[in-house]
């Protein structure tokens, strides 16, 4: 069995790597705002219903990313309650 002190460099390793992976999901969210934005820029005006899905597509993509976000901030957020209980 692990003693406090692993247990503590362990929850702090992982965290480590949850916060390097929220930069890479903020990097992602704003290439796709900007790829959603360049869309509606470049195809305003279109009638055409594959316009909209994609922009759409875009949009939830960019939302589950946000979702994704949270759920990681909430992970960190409880480990560090469980390391700071050791």
């Amino acid at each position: 069995m692990a003693s406090i002190e692993e247990v503590r460099a362990g929850i702090a390793q992982a965290n480590e790597k949850a916060n390097e992976s929220q930069g890479a999901l903020q990097s992602a969210q704003s290439s796709l705002e900007q790829a959603q934005s360049e869309l509606q820029r470049i195809t305003e005006g279109s009638s055409q219903a594959d316009v909209d899905e994609a922009n759409n597509m875009l949009a939830q993509a960019v939302s589950g990313i946000g979702d994704v976000l949270q759920a990681v901030q909430a992970a960190i957020k409880a480990s560090e309650g469980v390391a700071s209980r050791l």
